[in-house]
């Protein structure tokens, strides 16, 4: 492992917390106001790694995620992608003598190319989708759909509905305030949800977390073998 692919992609992103000078802050402000051990444990729960198991993280950003998953089930093979170097380079601290066992590819996951990998038999991805304009979430998870083995799963964790107002509050005055408007707004208006259900042969609501932030909604949804 310990493959990396260096993008040129000139396309933009957004940091982690809306600000490339934030990002160091990253993994305490989402500590602090997502209540992030909850719904990532239930992800990585839910995720059932088991040795052997081919895990793609989109969106890995500073590595939590790939973290958890690793501790948990070592014997995985782990890939994290993500375009943005200083998240990546947070990532790889965080990973510390482990670090050479992931592969990472800096870049989109529509420039990763697999080269004799075997293609992922479970993708995972957390608070990233609702930072991607309207057109690029969709392409993203047909993306995860196209590289998804048959038969495998995605686990996505991320700002989706907003059903109660309380929760569309806390989203405005936090998450829209960082990440702007037009990214997130349809997120809370429901489209993720709608594009799980419409591209992946089954898809399900597994959780919802309330948070100081919004609803976090956990989703599980599978590609038939």
């Amino acid at each position: 492992m310990g493959d990396e692919a260096i993008s040129t992609d000139p396309r933009a992103y957004t940091p982690p917390l809306g600000k490339a000078w934030l990002t160091p802050l990253y993994d305490r402000a989402i500590g602090l106001f997502t209540r992030e051990r909850r719904w990532r444990d239930a992800l990585v729960r839910e995720a059932r790694i088991e040795p052997g198991d081919r895990v793609l993280d989109v969106g890995c950003g500073t590595g939590s995620l790939l973290y958890e998953l690793m501790v948990n089930c070592p014997q995985a093979e782990l890939t994290g992608v993500d375009p943005d170097p200083v998240s990546l380079a947070i990532a790889k601290r965080k990973m510390g003598p482990a670090e050479p066992l992931i592969r990472w590819h800096e870049g989109f996951l529509d420039s990763l190319v697999l080269e004799g990998w075997r293609s992922p038999n479970k993708v995972v991805s957390s608070l990233v989708l609702h930072q991607v304009p309207k057109n690029v979430k969709r392409a993203i998870l047909q993306q995860m759909y196209a590289i998804l083995e048959s038969g495998g799963e995605v686990l996505i964790a991320d700002y989706m509905r907003q059903d109660s107002r309380l929760m569309r509050m806390l989203f405005r005055a936090s998450v829209q305030q960082l990440d702007g408007v037009e990214d997130t707004q349809p997120n809370a208006e429901g489209v993720i949800e709608s594009h799980l259900t419409e591209l992946f042969d089954h898809a399900e609501r597994l959780d919802v977390f309330h948070t100081p932030t919004g609803a976090i909604s956990l989703w599980r949804a599978t590609k038939k073998g």
